[in-house]
């Protein structure tokens, strides 16, 4: 059982998918902030994206699953923010690589791009996969901390 709280959001496309996915987070045993959408209501993507970064900011969440219907968008909105590494996946490798290599803290799919039951892996994957650091250590300093040289 963790104590660890999991953001999760998506757009009125990711609404099915978040809302499996959610459920699946509470089975786990981790603590589940929806931040919207309530709904398959069209909003704006980057709404949620933003929500969801300000809470990992924040710090009321300390990793974080995002979905739009291609999850593009969705990844690129969330990425605009600091301390923000968000990595859009299609399989569970990707999952693995996203957290092993880049220390993803955010998770993003696209709803209208893969199904439930493989997002689900991936999702078991980004939570059970640590970071590496060693040499990917500073490239990923290097994301938080840019150089112009």
């Amino acid at each position: 059982m963790s104590s660890e709280t999991i953001a999760i959001a998506s757009d009125h496309a990711g609404y099915e998918l978040k809302t499996v996915l959610k459920e699946d987070l509470a089975d786990m045993g981790y603590a589940v902030l929806d931040l919207g959408a309530e709904g398959p209501e069209s909003v704006d993507y980057p709404d949620y994206a933003y929500a969801l970064s300000a809470a990992i900011g924040g710090g009321r969440a300390r990793r974080g699953v995002l979905v739009c219907g291609s999850g593009i968008g969705i990844s690129i909105a969330a990425n605009r923010h600091q301390g923000i590494r968000a990595a859009l996946v299609h399989d569970a490798l990707g999952a693995q690589m996203a957290r092993k290599h880049n220390d993803a803290n955010v998770i993003c799919f696209g709803g209208r791009m893969i199904g439930p039951d493989v997002a689900r892996e991936c999702l078991k994957q980004f939570l059970e996969t640590g970071f590496e650091g060693g040499r990917h250590a500073g490239r990923v300093d290097k994301l938080s901390n840019p150089t112009t040289s």
